[in-house]
């Protein structure tokens, strides 16, 4: 039969409570499984690691690929004590993970202090960046000949 949905993501709170009561992160969590059984799980280890990218998400992406010796994690399901912050859903998604089972949504993770929802609106061109980010392309042409390039020696796309 395998893992339950509420075992899963149940095991994902209980890594985000080790990691956020040892001071590693917030208290996000994240479990991945596939045909049933545990693949992975890991929790955010931001504060620990000093890596931004260190979210519970993206640190499970990671070790599934590594457990199954794959990028591709097509029929794989995440489960996560919150709602993927941008970051997370891309890795997601370009993981091919197509079911996700959240916790807490972006406005409870707001309501702590994440700030989660400036990045959405970012992304949608609904901000302004208070001078948090500023964009500027640069060298177009030298890097257009690196993709020509990668494109014309078929390369594998992921």
């Amino acid at each position: 039969m395998g893992i339950r949905p509420d075992e899963a993501m149940l095991a994902a709170v209980d890594r985000a409570r080790e990691h956020m009561r040892a001071d590693f992160g917030g208290p996000f969590g994240a479990a991945i499984i596939k045909d049933g059984q545990l693949v992975a799980i890991s929790a955010n280890s931001v504060l620990r690691d000093h890596d931004a990218s260190a979210h519970a998400e993206v640190n499970a992406i990671r070790e599934a690929g590594r457990v199954l010796g794959t990028h591709d994690l097509t029929g794989c399901v995440l489960y996560a004590t919150g709602y993927p912050c941008p970051m997370c859903l891309s890795a997601i998604i370009w993981a091919n993970i197509d079911t996700v089972y959240f916790g807490c949504d972006a406005k409870e993770a707001e309501e702590i202090g994440f700030r989660d929802d400036f990045i959405y609106r970012f992304i949608e061109g609904k901000r302004s960046d208070g001078g948090i980010l500023t964009l500027l392309q640069l060298e177009h042409d030298a890097c257009k000949v690196l993709y020509d390039e990668y494109r014309e020696k078929g390369k594998v796309v992921y």
